[in-house]
């Protein structure tokens, strides 16, 4: 089955950055649309981004648009998150997931409601 691997978390003060990592095991990215969603404390999960290899197409939430990059490296069959201008409000467990390929980006969001195959995540702490 379908396998992601996600590294990269930690703590960071404020206007820091982190690069996270989503590594998918056993499978190609080329027939997902791969994306992250997070979950701050107390909260559910928020879409952050997703992209598609395919094409290179990627979509963004309003709250991270400008800050944060996804990216694709086909050769190592791995997508990144980089996050700089970290806030507060950006603290959570980011999730990596497989979206159905050709997903919109409000396809991808409501596959929030439908995907029952969530990893550990990793944490995301920006504190002074």
């Amino acid at each position: 089955q379908v396998q992601l691997v996600e590294t990269g978390g930690g703590l960071v003060q404020p206007g820091g950055s982190l690069r996270l990592s989503c590594a998918a095991l056993g499978f190609t990215l080329d027939y997902y649309v791969i994306g992250w969603f997070r979950q701050a404390p107390g909260k559910g999960r928020e879409g952050v981004s997703c992209i598609q290899s395919t094409d290179g197409s990627t979509h963004y939430a309003d709250s991270v648009k400008g800050r944060f990059t996804i990216s694709i490296d086909n050769a190592k069959n791995t997508v990144y998150l980089q996050m700089s201008s970290l806030k507060p409000e950006d603290t959570g467990v980011y999730y990596c997931v497989p979206a159905p390929y050709g997903s919109t980006w409000s396809t991808f969001l409501e596959f929030v409601h439908e995907y029952d195959n969530w990893g550990q995540g990793t944490q995301v702490t920006v504190s002074s």
